[in-house]
């Protein structure tokens, strides 16, 4: 079985544009990025997809292969799907690896790897306990909820399942909730179909693509990783991330 890992990078971030350059340690978030996935040696072979020729020139500084891709792309996916159909012929599995996870580990990218080594899977993901109450709460995690085979029953920004008759404060106590961490890995048919998909009402509701999957009836597997990651979004995400 083949593995193409694609880091899709967009140039133009609302919160923080030409957020695959942004340097954290010395190093463009996008090399930080593509090293770790070199590192970890859970992928045949990795291609950056942006829609910026600066993104390109600077991974071709550090020795990435990258690929320009059409602008008009709503999400990573959409950008991994148009890669994956041009030069994706010899591999069986996509990972798509966010290119503003720097601190994505090896155990992340394993997991998810050892997935697909059931033939029944078609797309995964990972999730991780959440710890804190502020995280349970805050919109910008995204939650998700399973079933007792691994397969995502929802995602939702808002805290899923709601405990009734429980105080808030009290609510880790009482039942395991988790985050979904947004790195996917997909069989190349079935990328090359989700990417096809039109908008669904859940999905613009929570603004999640992956309850257009869910919502078309595409099983998702989840795997549950220990280990915490810090995805850079704002400023802020940016500046933690060089502390």
């Amino acid at each position: 079985m083949k593995f193409l890992g694609i880091i899709p990078a967009r140039y133009a971030s609302t919160r923080l544009p030409g957020k695959p350059l942004a340097l954290i340690h010395g190093k463009p978030m996008i090399q930080q990025v593509y090293e770790r996935v070199k590192q970890s040696n859970t992928v045949d072979k990795i291609i950056i997809a942006t829609d910026d020729k600066r993104i390109i020139n600077a991974a071709n500084s550090f020795g990435a292969e990258a690929i320009l891709t059409s602008p008009l792309h709503n999400s990573g996916t959409e950008r991994c799907a148009e890669v994956a159909a041009a030069i994706g012929i010899n591999f069986d599995v996509i990972i798509n690896i966010q290119g503003d996870e720097p601190f994505i580990e090896k155990d992340h990218l394993q997991l998810l790897h050892d997935l697909f080594l059931n033939e029944e899977i078609h797309i995964g993901s990972l999730i991780k306990k959440i710890l804190s109450l502020d995280e349970l709460k805050n919109p910008n995690v995204v939650k998700s909820v399973k079933s007792s085979e691994g397969k995502a029953l929802y995602f939702s920004r808002a805290v899923v399942p709601y405990l009734r008759n429980i105080e808030e404060s009290e609510w880790l106590n009482h039942h395991s909730f988790y985050k979904h961490i947004g790195l996917y890995g997909y069989r190349l048919e079935t990328l090359l179909k989700i990417a096809q998909l039109a908008p669904t009402p859940l999905e613009q509701a929570e603004s999640l693509e992956q309850l257009r999957w869910l919502e078309n009836n595409f099983n998702i597997h989840l795997a549950e990783t220990l280990i915490e990651t810090l995805s850079i979004d704002t400023l802020e995400d940016l500046t933690k991330a060089n502390k």
